[in-house]
Formats: structure tokens, sequence, C-alpha cells
């Protein structure tokens, strides 16, 4: 089985300011104290790849892949981020979760704050709850003829999702909220789902992939759209709804 440091990093938009990859899951963005045995990280990959130092000016979790947009100046890396802190940038994604869903609904559901690290909470990060809207769409429903925990059966929905906040792990507890939790999320999932998948279909990744981003060019503006194509095993199972 492929690994992600078996390939070049997919890069998806280059100009003399940004630079967009899809990123693969189960890569970190940069180093954190989350994971410090992790040796790989998408920063330095990108930077070896492209010989040019990259900003990162969003995040995607380890286990979700997509686009992943990084600066190529200081400059720009503020302007970008920024832009991301006040919602001008529209990130949409595509998740596999349990049960069917509603065609469309919107979870305003608050999250508390979730610290990584001890030195976070001895600094006095607060758990205050804070404000957390996403909107989902189902795009296809499927029944399977496998036995899960004590149905005979089991449902599964292939959801759009767009964040219109930043939390950690945002998507993830929404959905957890709304019990529709998503496949292979191993934090917030449910554990018969995920091993389910990884027995009959052999899928050991978290089903969320972040499918495209839209935003004006920092430079010139103008609208651009980046998107990027499903991996492997989240195709396999995408072709599972038809």
């Amino acid at each position: 089985m492929e690994t992600k440091t078996d390939i070049a990093l997919e890069i998806l938009y280059q100009d003399a300011y940004i630079v967009a990859i899809n990123k693969p899951s189960g890569l970190l963005v940069h180093k954190s104290p989350i994971d410090k045995r992790e040796t790989h990280f998408a920063l330095q990959e990108l930077r070896n790849q492209i010989g040019q130092y990259v900003y990162p000016v969003h995040r995607l979790d380890k286990p979700t892949s997509g686009v992943l947009l990084f600066a190529l100046s200081k400059e720009v890396a503020q302007k970008l981020s920024l832009d991301f802190r006040e919602g001008r940038v529209k990130k949409e994604y595509v998740a596999v979760v349990r049960g069917y869903c509603d065609e469309h609904g919107v979870i305003e559901h608050p999250l508390t704050q979730m610290l990584d690290t001890k030195a976070q909470k001895e600094a006095g990060r607060t758990k205050e709850a804070q404000e957390a809207i996403t909107h989902y769409w189902c795009l296809a429903k499927v029944e399977l003829p496998y036995a899960v925990s004590r149905y005979a059966t089991t449902r599964y929905s292939l959801v759009a999702l767009t964040p219109k906040t930043g939390r950690k792990h945002q998507l993830r507890r929404h959905m957890k909220h709304i019990d529709h939790h998503m496949v292979g999320d191993t934090k917030h999932g449910r554990g018969e789902h995920n091993q389910f998948f990884r027995k009959t279909f052999d899928v050991h990744r978290l089903l969320l992939h972040a499918n495209k981003i839209s935003l004006a060019h920092p430079l010139t503006h103008l609208p651009l759209v980046i998107e990027a194509q499903y991996d492997r095993d989240f195709k396999r199972v995408v072709e599972l709804f038809g």
C-alpha cells in the first residue's frame, strides 16, 4: 500500500505568490506537539520539492486530505491568513458518515476549545464554548448488505460540508453531534463502523476530503477556485454510492 512518502506531493496550483497541494491523508501540515514522533510534514516536503520557502495560511487535520494552500512570502501569508480568519475563503469538504442524513441542514452548535498540550493548559488557554456553524448537504445514500452492530444492513451518506467557522475538528464534532459520525474518525467516530470499513474495504483513513476552496487571489483579486481529486481509497468508497 502506498504511503504519504511514496510519491511527490500533487501540486494543484502554483504562481509567483501562492501554491496549493492535494495533501494526502496522514500527513501533518507542520511539526506539532500532537505527534512528536512524526518526521514528515507537508510544509517541509513542499519546500524541498519546489526549492522555495513556503508559508502555511490555514490547516487541515492530519487524517484529512485535500486542498492545502501556502503562500510564497510573508506578506502574502499575512493577507491570506486574514482572509481565512474573516471568512472570505470558502472551504468545501466531502465526507462519508453513518446513517441517512437529511437533504440539507445547518448545525449551529458551540464547541469547546480543544487543548493539545500540557503547556497550553498551563498557559491558561480556556475551554469556553465558541460559536461554530456548519452547513451540510446529502449527495448520495447507500444501504450495504452487511451487519454492523445490531442491524442486518448498514446505511451511509455521502455529504458535502461547508464550515462557516474554523474550530478544531469542527466538521467531525458537528457530525457526531447530529449522530452521523464520520467513517474512519478514531477520535469522534464509531469504532464498529471504522472497523467495518477496514476489514471489508481495506480503508484505513478518515473519510473526510477538502475538495475545493474558493477565494480572491491575494494579488490580482480575481476569483480563484482550486479543486482536489479523491485519493484511491476515498474514490473506491465513493463508487459504492454509484
